[in-house]
């Protein structure tokens, strides 16, 4: 069994979204050297580190009623792109992506995995529409800090929240105490990856 299948398995992902995964680590592995997506030296390295780890935000991500979902730096379309296949039926997502090249990258992923429930919106995140958003996820987003704060609780409903992949808690807690907040860490499980992972809840 290879790593994609059985971290599925272990995050208790619907397997058949397996075909549409893998295409789109495709056209990862087509573009990234053109558009320098993400740094990865392998495919399975671009599994544990970058898929799977979107995944492993998936279901606490479900317990949220909100529908619309807005992933911030966007980039290859990490956490949005693998959180969109995952969540079809309950979530539709906003890639927010300035650089027009990559932008340009979620675009064609969109067209190729014709994938109904993405909206890709090539702008600063600070020109965005406030009070939009049930959800604001970010994974190589700046740290938070009063500043980056602002502009990702700008995009939310007053009932909204921020998901923020996050790593060590030590690095977590640090962040943190720079911003007035109401906000829990909650650990995750990434398949196969030997390091600390947190999601950061951050109420608007």
């Amino acid at each position: 069994m290879d790593k994609l299948t059985e971290g599925i398995e272990r995050l208790g992902v619907d397997k058949r979204i397996l075909p549409l995964l893998r295409e789109y680590i495709k056209e990862i592995e087509l573009f990234n050297s053109i558009y320098k997506l993400i740094r990865v030296r392998e495919r399975d390295e671009l599994i544990v580190r970058h898929i799977l780890d979107s995944l492993s935000g998936a279901a606490l991500m479900s317990r949220h009623s909100g529908s619309l979902v807005a992933d911030v730096g966007s980039g290859a379309g990490l956490p949005g792109i693998p959180l969109a296949i995952a969540l079809a039926t309950d979530k539709t997502f906003t890639l927010i992506e300035r650089n027009s090249r990559r932008a340009g990258f979620l675009r064609d992923v969109q067209a190729v995995l014709r994938l109904p429930n993405i909206v890709v919106e090539e702008k600063e995140v600070e020109r965005f529409t406030p009070g939009v958003f049930d959800i604001v996820t970010c994974r190589a987003f700046s740290p938070i800090c009063p500043e980056s704060l602002k502009i990702l609780r700008r995009l939310l409903k007053p009932s909204g929240i921020i998901m923020a992949y996050k790593g060590r808690r030590d690095v977590i807690l640090n962040e943190m105490s720079t911003v007035e907040a109401e906000w829990e860490m909650v650990p995750i499980q990434s398949p196969f990856l030997d390091e600390e992972r947190h999601i950061v809840m951050i109420h608007g």
